[in-house]
């Protein structure tokens, strides 16, 4: 292991986040004897000063299974209602298996909704805080029985990424059915080494991460990969790792080389610009010419209208857009201060030509600089 990488036993906080698949013995309804050996280790994390939070998929599988479908379903409604069956096993069998070890659980169930809005963000991670502080174990999960596609985070792997920025967690451990990340596909070379450590951020990972091949959840590696990224943000390491490894969680708290250790190699973003950096859901694209680009990435100015040369969708005042380079690459995404009939006006245009064009200047800057993150 990298020296320079900040050993996991010396953190004080986690989230961990166990997929479907773990869960549910691969569809097989809830494996109970593989949580009672998760909650076990959770509870002597726990004995040792570490804070956990428990992020959790398969409320939907255990409802497939619990129906008795024969796969996870595609339509809405029948998604939601068993998340809804399932949610009342999965609460249960973490409850009762906690209580063996003394410990109290809180079941927190979020939507995109709740991190979008500042004040919902504001509440979710007080509350949080507060039942870390009372030595409780909160198990979240995406509210999958009112989520839509329009609001939905997409996989628990993003939204355990967003509870370890929400809460300021250290370490990110993501558990699944692979024993980490390999330099290729192990189905198609069992022989192919796993990656111990690299960077969170190193684009080269991208070739090797594949998409989910399962049908009991919705993330894959790639999606791991992504939450690594987005974890790093505030600074957190994540650790993908394989569930069924005896004593996986407490292999990692020792120190020992377990899975892939993905490093976040950039300082931690502060609180607002977490929480900008959390947006899944934006409403429009503004295209960005190279001197905007410039600007934006190494003077770290506001976006001006005369910077952006095409935008794209329609979105109001105060609402999520991001910025893009000429060649489609994301560069930033922030609050505008002006909805797409006025912006399509002042684009290209210099500042003090807002009031020409509109009859009245919100701002001189189309979003501020205190209002956007860069990617």
């Amino acid at each position: 292991m990298d020296k320079t990488v900040k050993s996991p036993s010396r953190t004080r906080r986690w989230v961990v986040k166990i997929g479907s698949a773990l869960l549910t013995n691969n569809g097989q309804g809830l494996d109970h004897g593989a949580i009672t050996g998760w909650v076990e280790q959770i509870a002597k994390l726990q004995g040792d000063d570490l804070e956990v939070v428990l992020v959790s998929s398969g409320a939907v599988a255990e409802g497939v299974s619990r129906l008795g479908w024969q796969q996870r379903p595609t339509l809405i409604h029948e998604l939601q209602a068993a998340a809804a069956i399932g949610q009342m096993g999965l609460v249960q069998a973490y409850e009762s298996k906690f209580q063996q070890f003394d410990k109290h659980t809180a079941q927190v169930l979020l939507d995109h909704d709740d991190l979008s809005s500042r004040e919902r963000y504001l509440n979710a991670r007080s509350t949080l805080n507060t039942l870390l502080a009372l030595g409780v174990v909160p198990v979240v999960n995406e509210n999958d029985t009112v989520v839509t596609d329009e609001i939905r985070f997409g996989d628990n792997d993003t939204l355990a990424a967003l509870v370890t920025n929400l809460v300021d967690a250290e370490l990110l451990v993501i558990l699944t059915d692979q024993s980490g990340l390999f330099e290729e596909d192990p189905r198609k070379n069992p022989d192919t080494p796993l990656i111990r450590h690299a960077s969170a951020n190193d684009r080269s990972l991208d070739a090797v991460a594949g998409g989910s091949v399962g049908g009991l959840g919705r993330g894959g590696m790639i999606t791991k990969l992504q939450a690594a990224r987005l974890a790093a943000r505030s600074g957190a390491n994540t650790v993908i790792a394989g569930g069924r490894d005896a004593n996986v969680l407490l292999k990692i708290f020792a120190g020992d080389e377990v899975g892939t250790l993905l490093v976040a190699d950039s300082p931690p973003l502060v609180a607002r610009k977490q929480w900008l950096a959390g947006h899944l859901q934006v409403r429009g694209t503004l295209v960005l010419d190279d001197g905007a680009v410039r600007v934006l990435q190494k003077q770290g100015k506001s976006l001006l209208p005369v910077g952006v040369s095409t935008i794209q969708g329609e979105f109001t005042r105060g609402e999520m857009v991001c910025c893009v380079d000429s060649q489609g690459q994301e560069v930033a995404r922030g609050l505008v201060n002006y909805g797409s009939a006025e912006t399509s006006k002042i684009i290209g245009k210099s500042s003090h030509c807002i009031v020409q064009e509109l009859g009245y200047c919100n701002a001189n800057e189309l979003i501020h600089r205190d209002n956007l993150v860069l990617i």
